[in-house]
């Protein structure tokens, strides 16, 4: 059974003259979380609604869980949910009757599954209140809900935590690994608060302008968002001799005239300074540092935004 829920070719999507999408190629494995990133404008809510089969694309294609065909791609879908933009509820209806309506819709027999989404993402004893009484933080969950009555094995949440207290978006974290943890589901996820993805996803797509422009693991990003060393003195290149002198096989980077950084041993500051005074150069900096997920993505997509 092949480990591809979702994989998109050259996807493209246009309007006018504007591109959103411009051949965006992404593959999602089988119980991962995704967590895609972008500026707004940059094509993610677009991106989603495409793959959801809400809008159609310009140009590609994509195969959903193995499935190529477009009637094929229709049957699979009633393996996906999705939340995109904010929740679609019936405001007088409770929240059980929202979900069970979804339960209905999507084909799931089992009855049960009403009941047990509800447990699943904390709204129990909530169950029997109206939906437009539900503060932001239960819609949201309410929302998820609906997205997962129909046992997904692919679960598509845009900004889910968008407007949601602190304690709501830690409630939400663990929700969300509880759901991909019990439930065997892909979820792929935008969000705002790049923090909160960095504590969930185990793997990360970033889109500018319509593109993808990177895709790695968590593990991939740990590594380029590690500590560092600054250093800021007035002789980089014998700087550099006395790394590789008294440290073999540091890593570490010139990034300006006098300006060096090294990865990986936040340890070596004192030991390094001793050597740097003894040769007579001159330190302005010598500094640990690390980088954020925010400040690696304004890196790499050179620190503009789109309004």
């Amino acid at each position: 059974m092949s480990e591809t829920v979702l994989e998109t070719r050259n996807l493209s999507k246009k309007y006018r003259n504007a591109t959103v999408l411009d051949d965006v190629s992404v593959t999602l494995k089988k119980n991962r979380i995704y967590g895609f990133i972008g500026e707004n404008g940059a094509g993610k809510s677009t991106f989603m609604k495409v793959v959801s089969g809400l809008i159609l694309p310009s140009g590609g294609s994509y195969s959903l869980m193995g499935e190529t065909e477009p009637k094929r791609i229709e049957q699979k879908r009633k393996r996906v949910g999705t939340m995109i933009e904010e929740p679609v509820l019936f405001p007088g209806y409770s929240v059980w009757r929202n979900v069970e309506l979804q339960r209905i819709m999507v084909g799931n027999p089992d009855p049960s599954a009403t009941d047990r989404v509800i447990e699943l993402v904390g709204l129990t004893e909530a169950k029997d209140k109206k939906a437009r009484k539900l503060s932001m933080g239960m819609k949201q969950r309410l929302g998820i809900a609906i997205a997962l009555v129909g046992n997904p094995e692919l679960l598509i949440l845009d900004e889910p935590i968008n407007g949601l207290d602190p304690k709501n978006i830690v409630t939400m974290r663990k929700m969300l690994k509880k759901i991909s943890d019990e439930q065997e589901c892909t979820i792929f996820i935008s969000s705002h608060i790049l923090s909160e993805l960095y504590l969930l996803a185990t793997d990360f797509i970033f889109i500018h302008k319509g593109k993808i422009i990177e895709a790695l693991t968590h593990e991939e990003l740990e590594e380029k968002c590690s500590k560092y060393i600054l250093v800021r003195d007035n002789n980089i290149p014998e700087t550099v001799t006395i790394l590789e002198q008294h440290f073999p096989g540091i890593s570490c980077k010139v990034v300006a005239d006098e300006e060096l950084v090294i990865y990986g041993n936040g340890e070596l500051k004192t030991e390094l300074s001793r050597y740097l005074m003894e040769a007579g150069i001159l330190i302005s900096e010598l500094s640990e540092k690390e980088v954020s997920l925010e400040e690696y993505f304004m890196t790499i997509t050179g620190g503009e935004a789109d309004d």
